[in-house]
């Protein structure tokens, strides 16, 4: 992915910013520095810029248990921090900011300014190769080699050079950051699926309304109930939760492959744990089975049977769901991803 090319700036410096990383500071970084921009601001304080790359990555460390990899020390600060101050797991960005910018506890404020110490500076490197820190700062006072900002003990002035270029590119610039950090965390979990869904809190997730009435209310309709396969008690159309299998803050996904009808009280305690395989997985795969046959002969045309295909690719060629459907090939399926969710850091039911 490309830069937009600036005859009178050098763009090649900043899309040399995130060569050679070892740790997510600098897209954060970056990242901050583009929503104060488009705030509005071209002298930035510091603090501020440091509580927006705590929240900025908030969701993707708590929510999605992205690893950030050994080195790096903003998720242990985002552990630690939302310890200290009480934060819920998937509290919303002004929140996290306004009570970092506040807080009194000199832990968070040993969190944040840890960062200084790591990142400001080291962006500039580009503009002002070979230079320590101290001769960074003295060199980017004075915009040299058109540097991106003017680096101070407690803010970032932004050159005026680069305001307008900012600006106008700011969609494509995040683009460009969150693109490189996508690669960036995909090497560091090359088994955790679609990383680029898992880097911003969702507005609203997506409503699980078709699944529960272009699918499972079909099979009800011709079964009359199905049995929960945590709780034993039998669901019936108007008193089922739809969820998901293997948490969506894992998966990312609603395919059907992963839903199933659940007790809608026990659905919600469930929250994004992990079922056991070996306690739950032979009755998931029944009840999926038993959906696809009804659906195959009620709907053969429904779109949902297509989410499917990926794991059984002769699913909508064949009549024999007995041989296609097999439990061998949907326990190869969901068994690596319970493993590598439970690596990640999501826990396992009781």
């Amino acid at each position: 992915m490309n830069l937009p090319y600036h005859e009178d700036l050098p763009t090649g410096k900043l899309a040399g910013c995130f060569n050679n990383t070892s740790a997510t500071y600098k897209f954060y970084w970056f990242l901050a520095l583009l929503q104060a921009v488009g705030s509005g601001e071209t002298t930035i304080s510091k603090k501020h810029l440091f509580a927006r790359i705590v929240a900025n990555a908030w969701y993707t460390i708590h929510y999605f248990h992205i690893s950030f990899g050994k080195q790096d020390k903003l998720q242990r600060a985002i552990e630690m921090i939302q310890q200290s101050e009480g934060l819920r797991i998937d509290e919303d960005q002004p929140i996290i900011i306004s009570t970092l910018i506040q807080s009194a506890r000199q832990d968070t404020h040993g969190y944040l300014n840890y960062f200084n110490k790591q990142v400001p500076h080291w962006f500039l490197s580009p503009w002002l190769p070979g230079k320590d820190q101290s001769a960074i700062y003295a060199a980017s006072q004075n915009f040299e080699n058109k540097c991106l900002y003017a680096l101070y003990s407690d803010a970032v002035k932004i050159n005026p050079l680069w305001l307008g270029y900012l600006t106008k590119n700011i969609r494509i610039l995040k683009d460009f950051c969150y693109w490189n950090l996508t690669l960036y965390l995909q090497s560091k979990n090359p088994n955790t699926p679609d990383i680029a869904n898992k880097l911003v809190k969702p507005a609203l997730r997506n409503s699980l309304i078709k699944q529960r009435r272009q699918f499972w209310d079909l099979v009800l309709k011709e079964t009359g109930s199905v049995t929960c396969i945590y709780t034993g008690k039998q669901l019936e159309i108007g008193g089922y939760a739809v969820e998901h299998f293997i948490p969506y803050s894992f998966v990312s996904h609603d395919l059907i492959w992963n839903l199933i009808p659940a007790d809608p009280s026990f659905n919600s305690s469930k929250n994004n744990k992990l079922p056991p395989f070996e306690k739950y997985f032979d009755a998931f795969f029944r009840i999926q089975k038993e959906a696809v046959s009804v659906i195959s002969n009620v709907q053969p045309g429904n779109k949902f049977l297509e989410d499917y295909l990926t794991i059984f690719p002769n699913l909508l060629s064949t009549s024999s769901i007995e041989e296609t459907f097999t439990r061998d090939r949907l326990a190869e399926r969901i068994q690596p991803l319970l493993t590598i969710a439970a690596n990640n850091g999501f826990h396992f039911m009781p």
